[in-house]
């Protein structure tokens, strides 16, 4: 005798339905970009289209207070809202048939024009697109079939042993059936897809066995100042910040990488990778950071550069009278308007292939980006970058000026406490203390420590090789038992003290003092 089935549960199985069908098409959208190795599939693409219109104010909270975590936030409230709307779309599917249809419909359009508004698209990047749109309507249809038989036959309640509920048990293990055979397909796609499209791991492995032709870092002798736990002169390059509006990075091969320079020039000049390393390249020990660095924030680091000086290629395509920016774009279509005289002054800025003596990460801009010392990175460090445009900003409206951050970004002088971290307890008496300070392309004369808004004590400064690095700086303070309260100042190179006021990072860097609050106890 075949059980009853209620209302409730004949109406469950459509969602599921609506859950299988989506994330079919999901997969096989996924699979088709991997084998294509199309770098934004939908999902990335719409991901990347939120990122890129979302206005300033909340890019900048999603910086300050998710740190490297608003993307990971950001996709997983979008897989959430499509998993609601997969099981609405199932659940619509039962009483209207042409709704899934335009849900689908509205979401292929939506991955559609966030695909078309991607940097550097073609037409085989709407493929995934297509594949994930038929998949929907095809696997829907296939699970809701043999659950529209069953609603037909068994009516409104079936009695038990009736020919309505066995039609039912029989519709609903069909249904099973192919929501497993259905859904195991598309997962087995998404994996091939991801075996066989193995782009980034082929550019991986190209990276890898990359071997160029540049001097390896020394830290100069007397940088690092003798305080316990204070962090290494040299950034390690696994510890570098990274912050880009990329979803997915762009992978590229050397061999398929070429810049254009172009604009308010005599002659363009366009130049593939082997063509940067037939001009040799120069090194140089360059401090970056993020404008959205907080005052005692992380995101600062110091590396070892290799690559070619931007302003010898600027210099042979001939800048015109009248240009004050250049106009970077990456791969991936960000882009950065860049002061032209930090471009072409005496500044170490470059067009940088390593990294601390290695090939550049893909995270950090494989194969080429651009170094430039003194700017913050939202206008002057593009990654992958791919263009380079003479032009003038009246002419231009990049990235994050159009979201209200400032147009031509220097770099403020800032100082940092690193040792002792806030909320540590060190034995009263004698402490040694020490952090880092930076102003880029003008340099630190000094460094000072107040405790308890006491005097300021001066700090011993670390060698530096130039001005575009940050210092290490440390020292000794005397304190008693209790808690304390400690900041820092820098002074650069010019004599102008760092200010205490206080600023947010917007609309082009914080300011203040950092402190750091810590006990004392008698040893």
């Amino acid at each position: 005798m075949a059980p009853r089935p209620t209302l409730e549960q004949r109406a469950l199985v459509w969602p599921l339905a609506g859950l299988v069908a989506g994330a079919a098409g999901m997969l096989t959208s996924y699979a088709a970009a991997m084998v294509l190795t199309v770098r934004e599939a939908p999902v990335v693409a719409i991901a990347e289209l939120v990122v890129r219109s979302a206005p300033g104010p909340i890019v900048s909270f999603a910086l300050k207070f998710l740190g490297a975590w608003n993307k990971t936030l950001l996709l997983s409230v979008m897989a959430v809202l499509t998993v609601v709307l997969f099981w609405y779309v199932g659940a619509w599917a039962r009483r209207r048939w042409w709704v899934p249809v335009l849900v689908y419909s509205l979401m292929a359009t939506l991955a559609a024009v966030a695909v078309l508004l991607s940097a550097d698209w073609s037409g085989v990047d709407l493929l995934p697109v297509a594949v994930g749109y038929v998949t929907w309507l095809v696997v829907l249809s296939l699970l809701t079939e043999p659950l529209r038989r069953a609603d037909a036959v068994a009516g409104e309640g079936p009695e038990p042993g009736s020919t309505g509920a066995a039609a039912y048990s029989r519709g609903r293990r069909q249904f099973l059936v192919r929501a497993g055979l259905l859904g195991a397909a598309a997962v087995a796609a998404g994996v091939a897809g991801r075996v066989v499209g193995s782009g980034r791991r082929q550019v991986e492995e190209v990276r890898r066995l990359l071997r160029l032709d540049v001097r390896a870092p020394r830290v100069p002798a007397g940088a690092h100042p003798d305080v316990p736990g204070l962090a290494p002169w040299q950034t390690p390059t696994e510890e570098f910040y990274k912050i880009h509006t990329a979803i997915v990075v762009p992978a590229i091969e050397p061999a398929d990488w070429s810049l254009r320079i172009h604009g308010m020039v005599e002659r363009e000049v366009v130049l593939g990778y082997q063509d940067l390393l037939d001009r040799g390249l120069t090194d140089a020990w360059v401090t970056l950071c993020c404008v959205s660095n907080p005052i005692g924030g992380p995101l600062v680091g110091n590396a070892w550069w290799s690559g070619v000086r931007t302003a010898d290629l600027l210099a042979e395509a001939g800048v015109l009278d009248g240009a004050d920016a250049v106009l970077q774009t990456s791969q991936d279509g960000w882009n950065c308007a860049t002061p032209i005289e930090a471009l072409t002054d005496d500044r170490d800025a470059m067009l940088a292939l390593a990294m601390n003596g290695s090939p550049l990460p893909i995270e950090h801009g494989f194969p080429v980006r651009t170094v430039v010392p003194g700017l913050y990175g939202y206008v002057s460090a593009t990654k992958w970058v791919v263009d380079m445009e003479v032009t003038r900003f009246a002419d231009v409206d990049a990235y994050w000026t159009q979201r209200g951050w400032g147009e031509r970004g220097p770099v403020k002088t800032a100082s940092r406490i690193d040792v002792p971290r806030s909320g540590s307890t060190v034995a009263a008496g004698p402490v040694r203390v020490g952090g880092v300070a930076w102003h880029q392309h003008t340099g630190i004369s000094a460094v000072e420590v107040s405790v308890d808004g006491g005097p300021w004590q001066p700090m011993e400064l670390g060698r530096v090789p130039n001005t575009d690095t940050w210092v290490q700086w440390g020292g000794t303070v005397d304190v008693g038992p209790g808690d304390h309260l400690m900041r820092v100042r820098a002074t650069d190179a010019d004599g102008v003290v760092q200010t205490p006021v206080e600023r947010d990072v917007l609309p082009d860097g914080a300011t203040g003092h950092d402190v750091v609050d810590f006990s004392a106890e008698e040893a």
